[in-house]
C-alpha cells in the first residue's frame, strides 16, 4: 500500500496529466505502479493518451522517483490521503476524476463516520438574501441534528452560514478548500475556521501553502460533489459556482434540491432554473428530511439524466472542439484552432474549457491541446 501511495503522488506531479488520465491509468493497469513502468505504445491503450502525450510521460518520469518523492513530501505535508489509504472517502473513489491527493486538517473521526452518516452538501452565493441566509441555516441545522453531515466550501455567504450554523448545533460539517489546508480564505472566516478544525474536518487536493487562485474554485466543486448523497442549492443567480456543482452532482448521479424564491430575485433564478430541469424543490424542512431519508443506494453504474442544458457559450466551444477534431483527422484541437473556430474571446474561450472540464466533458492534453469524451 506504501508503493502504491508513493505512485498515486507521483503520477499527480506529471505535467497534463489529472485526475481523469490518472484514474483511467489505475484502471487499465490495475494499479499505478505498473502503470509507472509501462511503455509509451503500452500507454497508449488508455483513452485520452495519444502519442505525444504517452512520449511526454515517458520523458517526465525520468524525473521524479517516487518513493523519495512520497518521503519528501511527507516532510512538509503530513496529512493526506491517497485512494490507495483506507481512510480515503469511498464516495469520492467513485467518480471519474478522484484527487490523486487529499489533504486533511481537523477532525478524523469525521471520515470514519462517512461510512455510516451521509454527506449532504449545501453550496449557494457568497451574497444571499436574508431569505437565503435564513433557510440555509435552518436547513443546516435541521440536517446535523437529524445525523447528516454537511459540506460546503468555506466560502463567503451561503457556504458560511452552513459551517457556523451545523457548528452551533454540535453537528459534524467537512469543508472543502480552494487553498491549502493551512491557508485561512476568506480572511473574514478566520474565526470559523479555527472553529472548524476543532470541531469540524478541512479537505482540499492542494499542498500546504497553497494560496487562493480563481482556477481552483471550480475545480473543488467537484469534491463536494463527488463526497456527498445529495447537493442543495440554497440561493444562486444564473451564473454561479453552485451551479457547477449542481451539474456535477447530476454527473455523478448524486440527488439535486433546490430552494426557489422569488422571480423579482436575481439571486434565485439559478434555482428556480434548476428545479425547471428537475431538482427536486425544498419545501421545508421536514419535507426535505424526508425526502432525504428514502435516498437509495448509490449504483456507480446508473446513468444520470441530463439536468441542465448547456449555456450557449459551453455548446459552443464544446461543439467546436468536435467540429475541429472531426475535420482535421487529428485526436485534439489546439487552442488557438478552437479560438478562432468560435469567433470569441481567449478569456471566454478558456473559462469555458475549464467549466467543460469539470463536466466530464472535454479534457486537456499537453500543449493546451483538448479532445471531447
Amino acid at each position: 500500500m506504501i508503493q502504491e501511495r508513493a505512485f498515486w503522488l507521483a503520477w499527480a506531479q506529471i505535467p497534463n496529466v489529472g485526475p481523469i488520465l490518472i484514474k483511467r491509468l489505475y484502471q487499465q493497469f490495475g494499479s499505478l505502479a505498473e502503470a509507472w513502468d509501462a511503455r509509451p505504445d503500452q500507454l497508449l491503450a488508455v483513452e485520452g493518451i495519444g502519442l505525444l502525450t504517452a512520449e511526454a510521460i515517458a520523458t517526465d518520469r525520468q524525473n521524479h522517483q517516487p518513493d523519495r518523492l512520497l518521503e519528501q513530501h511527507e516532510q512538509k505535508n503530513s496529512h493526506f490521503w491517497t485512494p490507495a489509504d483506507p481512510e480515503y472517502p469511498p464516495l469520492l473513489q467513485e467518480i471519474p476524476d478522484p484527487p490523486p491527493v487529499l489533504y486533511y486538517r481537523g477532525k478524523l473521526s469525521i471520515i470514519k463516520d462517512l461510512a455510516d452518516l451521509p454527506a449532504i452538501a449545501i453550496v449557494g452565493t457568497r451574497d444571499p438574501s436574508d431569505y437565503g441566509r435564513r433557510w440555509t441555516r435552518k436547513i443546516s441545522s435541521s440536517l446535523v441534528q437529524n445525523g447528516f453531515i454537511v459540506v460546503s466550501g468555506m466560502a463567503e455567504g451561503i457556504d458560511t452560514e452552513a459551517h457556523q450554523s451545523c457548528l452551533e448545533s454540535s453537528g459534524q460539517t467537512i469543508a472543502v478548500l480552494g487553498t491549502g489546508v493551512d491557508v485561512v480564505y476568506p480572511w473574514s472566516n478566520r474565526k470559523l475556521y479555527q472553529e472548524l478544525i476543532e470541531n469540524g474536518l478541512a479537505l482540499s487536493e492542494y499542498p500546504n501553502g497553497t494560496q487562493p487562485d480563481r482556477t481552483h474554485f471550480p475545480r473543488r466543486n467537484r469534491i463536494v460533489a463527488g463526497l456527498c448523497r445529495a447537493v442543495l442549492v440554497m440561493e444562486a443567480p444564473q451564473k454561479s459556482g453552485a451551479l457547477i456543482t449542481a451539474y456535477l452532482a447530476n454527473d455523478y448521479a448524486r440527488d439535486v434540491y433546490a430552494l426557489p424564491g422569488s422571480l423579482d430575485n436575481a439571486k434565485s433564478k439559478g434555482c428556480l432554473t434548476l428545479i425547471s430541469k428537475g431538482a427536486q424543490m425544498i419545501l421545508g424542512e421536514s419535507e426535505l428530511l424526508e425526502l432525504l431519508g428514502t435516498l437509495p443506494q448509490l449504483d456507480s453504474t446508473k446513468s444520470a439524466q441530463p439536468l441542465l442544458d448547456l449555456s450557449a457559450e459551453l455548446a459552443q466551444v464544446l461543439q467546436s472542439v468536435s467540429t475541429i477534431v472531426t475535420h482535421s483527422n487529428t485526436e485534439s484541437a489546439a487552442f488557438d484552432a478552437i479560438v478562432e473556430q468560435t469567433g470569441m474571446a481567449a478569456g471566454l474561450v478558456s473559462s469555458a474549457l475549464v467549466q467543460l472540464e469539470m463536466l466530464g466533458l472535454v479534457s486537456q492534453l499537453p500543449g493546451m491541446r483538448y479532445q471531447t469524451h
